[in-house]
This record gives C-alpha cells, sequence and structure tokens, in this order.
C-alpha cells in the first residue's frame, strides 16, 4: 500500500502545522506520511506544546522546519495543507511542486496572536488544536481505500 505524503504549512511552523502533523500522524501513521514545515521557521510555541501535551501528545521535542529546505531536498508530496489564517493568508507559503500535487487551504487562529493571561491563551489555543483534529478526522474519512 502506498502512503500518501502529506506536508502541513504555516508561516513559523510553531503551532497550527505541527498540531497537524501531531494528529495526522496519531490517527492514520500506516496510511500517510507527515511532515510540517514553515516559510520562516521560528520557535516551538509553549502554549501549542502545553495544549497537546494535555491530550497526550508530546511535540516537545520537534524542531522548526523550513519549506524551502524540503524543496531543496527535492521532496514531493501529494499533499500540501496550508493552515494559516484568513488575515494571513497572503503570507502563507506555498510549497513548490508538481501539478499533481494536490493543494489545500484550511483557515485556523493562529495561537501566537492571542492576548491576555496565560490561561486565557491556553482556553483560545485548546480551542484551535480541537479545530485541527475536527479536521483532521474528516480529512482522513475522505480517504477510505488508503
Amino acid at each position: 500500500m502506498h502512503k500518501k505524503k502529506v506536508l502541513f504549512v504555516c508561516v513559523h511552523n510553531s503551532a497550527r502545522s505541527q498540531m497537524a502533523e501531531a494528529f495526522l500522524k496519531q490517527m492514520a501513521w500506516n496510511r500517510f506520511e507527515t511532515e510540517s514545515a514553515g516559510l520562516e521557521p521560528g520557535v516551538l510555541n509553549l502554549l501549542v506544546v502545553e495544549v497537546m501535551k494535555e491530550i497526550g501528545i508530546d511535540i516537545s521535542q520537534n524542531k522548526t522546519k523550513s519549506v524551502f529546505d524540503f524543496y531543496k531536498q527535492g521532496k514531493r508530496y501529494d499533499h500540501v495543507i496550508t493552515v494559516c489564517d484568513g488575515s494571513q493568508s497572503q503570507r502563507c507559503p506555498v510549497f513548490p511542486g508538481t501539478t499533481a500535487t494536490t493543494r489545500i487551504h484550511w483557515s485556523f487562529d493562529d495561537p501566537a496572536s492571542f492576548q491576555g493571561i496565560w490561561e486565557e491563551k491556553l482556553e483560545k489555543t485548546r480551542h484551535v488544536r480541537d479545530k485541527i483534529k475536527q479536521r483532521i478526522e474528516q480529512w482522513i474519512k475522505e480517504f477510505p481505500g488508503i
């Protein structure tokens, strides 16, 4: 069985794309090869590390990665999914690839933009986490034959 190759992309690869990668790996590791990357790799978002740990997924050792490094390595993907929010969509990178690559955009709020005290930002990040999880679950169902 051929595993579909999936790349999740956002600007910094510090939050949303990391969560999406972790969920797809957890839910369908046997059906998809999954990576994530960013246009300007940043530092892993501690809010995201915390909310993922709450549900038993440890991403604390993950590194942020560059879309350009993957491109230079000649990597190709069946699906490239951008997960930037609507207001940042013009900055959301596009992974160059063959025309056979399916490009998808899912809009999620950026935890780095959340205001308030730590608990308020955690709650907003939990909401984004849960939306990403639901979207991944839906998307997996679109591939019953894999």
